[in-house]
């Protein structure tokens, strides 16, 4: 990161910025792309078994990584302060702190998994197949969380790029994986949906090692001697780092949580509809990974300006990073609308679900436009170190508003499982307009505070 002084260098460093998280954040969602295309080109029992493992892993990674996400603005204003001498040490406990937060989320797996997909109902085989796809996951836990807080400190530098470079070698390790243990070769049986399980896990093994690697031999990382001298857990550190992580962590477990239930409570309906609703959903996800990019290169140029006290210079990253997002979300959506086919064929060759994937991604224009405005919004108030209001924004938004209307059209209309959809996109519009009041009272509030201590 460094201070810019027109719109041009603006643009130009925000999108040195972001580009790579984009690339990084895409190929992330792209191993959960692969285990659920190439699980569905096993069967539809997979594909199904597959997409209900990967509604209840979602919320669970996104919670953790929200938590661990906080480091990137903790670094980001200890650069724009020029403060590094705290790095190591904030880092190191970072990491002290993932790897206890994966063994918390291993223990309550560990008695609740088997109750929750009871509840489901499924059918025997989609459940076993889902069971055991989030065992095998379950391995890949805690290397996956240590990366994540790597990533963060790479990212909070303004280093995005390497980050991006570790996930691009791991991705076509994560297919070659995917294909041998979904479909048995190399002398290893076929595991099918359970296969993708294994292989995602492997991966998060990989990409955790190599960024291990880099951050204590590879420049500019090297620098700051991040394993020169180890430090003690120290729970002042963990506080400081939960202060900010746990409202972000369970402001994004509301968010993704909110279509894991959705999921679940779309069980009633067959196969093949709850296949078609995670193809569109998982397709959709990977949409949201551009505005999410955009949100996360604010919380970087948001949170180096603000610990520098530029506060005019954070506002103009913000309406950028906005402007942008919308843009993108437009774009987007006409894609989606001329190839919808095209997008449904990924998935699967059943002609039913192919239908029902195309109807589900009409609903899935709408759904990015809203997430297009809020995402950034979110980045940005993260590099203002706000995000306790955003934690009940989103907890009314989406629980209190988008699931009841959803519940209401799906019950109670002729959408059916399509209610759930327009639930969702009347919730995620909500938290948007509420997200960007907020933003306008916190830019006020950063000026106001800044005229004060001038006069």
């Amino acid at each position: 990161m460094y201070e810019t002084t027109n719109r041009r260098q603006k643009i130009k460093l925000f999108m040195i910025i972001m580009l790579p998280i984009l690339v990084t954040q895409v190929s992330m969602n792209l191993m959960n792309f692969f285990d659920t295309v190439m699980s569905g080109q096993a069967s539809a029992v997979d594909l199904a078994g597959v997409a209900i493992g990967s509604s209840l892993w979602i919320p669970v990674l996104t919670a953790i990584n929200g938590i661990v996400l906080a480091i990137t603005p903790i670094i980001a204003q200890l650069i724009g302060a020029k403060e590094k001498h705290d790095i190591p040490q904030v880092i190191q406990q970072g990491i002290y702190l993932s790897i206890g937060l994966s063994c918390v989320i291993l223990m309550i797996g560990f008695f609740i998994l088997e109750p929750v997909l009871q509840l489901m109902r499924l059918e025997p085989n989609v459940h076993h197949i889902a069971k055991y796809y989030l065992v095998s996951l379950a391995t890949g836990i805690i290397p996956l969380f240590i990366f994540h807080t790597v990533r963060s400190f790479m990212d909070g530098l303004g280093q995005t790029r390497a980050s991006m470079v570790i996930i691009l070698i791991s991705l076509p390790i994560n297919a070659l994986l995917n294909y041998i243990f979904i479909f048995g070769k190399l002398g290893i049986p076929a595991f099918g949906g359970i296969g993708a399980g294994i292989a995602t896990s492997i991966t998060y093994w990989i990409v955790s090692i190599i960024s291990l690697y880099m951050i204590h031999k590879i420049a500019p990382f090297r620098a700051f001697q991040v394993f020169k001298v180890f430090f003690k857990p120290q729970i002042p550190y963990w506080v400081s780092q939960l202060k900010i992580g746990l409202p972000i962590g369970l402001a994004m477990f509301f968010e993704t949580s909110i279509f894991s239930v959705v999921t679940i409570m779309m069980s009633v309906y067959d196969t093949n509809t709850i296949a078609a609703h995670q193809a569109a959903m998982n397709f959709a996800g990977l949409l949201y990974m551009l505005p999410l990019s955009v949100g996360m290169a604010l919380t970087i140029a948001v949170g180096f300006e603000i610990g520098a006290k530029r506060f005019n210079d954070a506002r103009s990253y913000t309406y950028l990073g906005i402007t942008g997002g919308v843009i993108i979300a437009v774009f987007i959506g006409i894609i989606l609308f001329v190839f919808d086919d095209t997008v449904a064929r990924l998935y699967h060759n059943n002609s039913e679900v192919i239908a029902l994937t195309k109807h589900f991604i009409l609903f899935a224009i709408f759904y990015q436009l809203a997430d297009a405005i809020g995402a950034p919004i979110q980045g940005a108030l993260r590099g203002y170190k706000d995000v306790n209001v955003t934690l009940i924004l989103a907890l009314i938004s989406y629980w209190l508003i988008g699931l009841p209307v959803g519940f209401l059209f799906a019950n109670y209309t002729s959408f059916e499982a399509f209610g759930y959809w327009i639930g969702i996109i009347v919730g995620l519009s909500a938290g948007a307009v509420a997200l960007l009041l907020r933003l306008f009272f916190i830019q006020h509030k950063f000026r106001r505070d800044s005229q004060t201590k001038q006069n």
